[in-house]
């Protein structure tokens, strides 16, 4: 690799139009130095997913100060629509057909407006040789780091980046509609490996968080050789295989978690995970249990569910 002081560029790319006329676009930051590979970062697929904006403004501080090898591509916030909002999917009034960008990757010209904003960011990606896609779970949801199985190359990038947990799609995930349209299989068919990662603590802007998401990025460009040296040793890290049933609400309510259950918990099949109830008439409407066994990644917390809204992911000990 031959390390050379980076030059960075911003550009605006135009995405779509509004009715009133007003252009949909993103800014473009490019980092460039000496021949080397390209590696595309996003963040804020989701309107409230508020620190990989924040982490990609810290790397940028970092970045323009460096010296690499090749071109580091980013757009903080890939999805302006659900930012400005300040809502987790796209308004409907936008788009009602695909209110979730991370359901249409690769996008299509002739599509949905979201379906097009995301094919006017494609080339980014299929121009890359690796992708990372940040993302903010739930203040219940264990920080981890996901990646396709079988992508030898993705699941390197993964382990790298640093997080304790590891959460890996099962191969056949591109034919399932939970996964069919996101960023990292729709990347994975073009070839690009490509991770997702679930930093903590949607709605608010949180350090930790933000640290952790910094030297994880920068952890994936030293693997990739961008930046010199070697990636920071990962702690022990656990892996965990998305292959466990979703809990879900069977009826609408107030879900009560209990008390002693935490994320990163393991369940038994058929174990208690809390109950639904009724905030009018105090009833129980169900209680709720885990179909499989495995670790608790993601819970809901004394929230008001919907009925078929999920209330754990559980996924197995690889």
């Amino acid at each position: 690799m031959e390390y050379e002081s980076v030059t960075h560029t911003t550009s605006d790319r135009r995405l779509g139009r509004l009715p009133s006329g007003s252009d949909v676009s993103v800014t473009v930051h490019r980092y460039v130095g000496g021949p080397g590979p390209a590696v595309y970062v996003q963040g804020a697929q989701h309107g409230i997913e508020l620190n990989g904006p924040a982490a990609l403004r810290r790397l940028h501080g970092r970045l323009i100060d460096a010296e690499i090898a090749g071109t580091v591509a980013v757009v903080p916030v890939v999805n302006p629509l659900a930012f400005d909002h300040r809502s987790y999917m796209t308004p409907a009034e936008y788009d009602v057909m695909n209110p979730n960008l991370n359901r249409v990757w690769p996008g299509d010209e002739a599509g949905s407006l979201q379906e097009r904003l995301a094919a006017r960011l494609w080339d980014l990606v299929t121009d890359a040789d690796a992708a990372v896609d940040l993302h903010t779970g739930t203040a219940d949801m264990l920080e981890h780091v996901r990646y396709q199985d079988g992508e030898g190359e993705a699941r390197t990038l993964a382990k790298a980046f640093g997080t304790e947990y590891l959460v890996v799609d099962s191969d056949e995930a591109p034919a399932d509609d939970e996964f069919r349209g996101t960023f990292r299989t729709a990347a994975a068919r073009a070839d690009v490996p490509a991770i997702t990662v679930e930093l903590s603590n949607s709605r608010t802007v949180t350090h930790s968080a933000i640290d952790t998401g910094v030297v994880g990025v920068e952890n994936v460009l030293r693997e990739l050789g961008v930046l010199p040296d070697d990636p920071a040793r990962p702690p022990d890290q656990t892996r965990l295989r998305n292959d466990g049933a979703t809990t879900v609400a069977a009826e609408s309510g107030l879900f009560e978690l209990r008390p002693d259950l935490g994320v990163g918990d393991h369940v038994e099949a058929g174990e208690t995970l809390g109950a639904v109830y009724s905030p009018s008439t105090f009833e129980r409407l169900q209680t709720a249990t885990a179909d499989d066994g495995g670790v608790a990644y993601s819970l809901a917390r004394e929230a008001v569910v919907v009925a078929g809204e999920r209330i754990a992911g559980i996924a197995t000990p690889v």
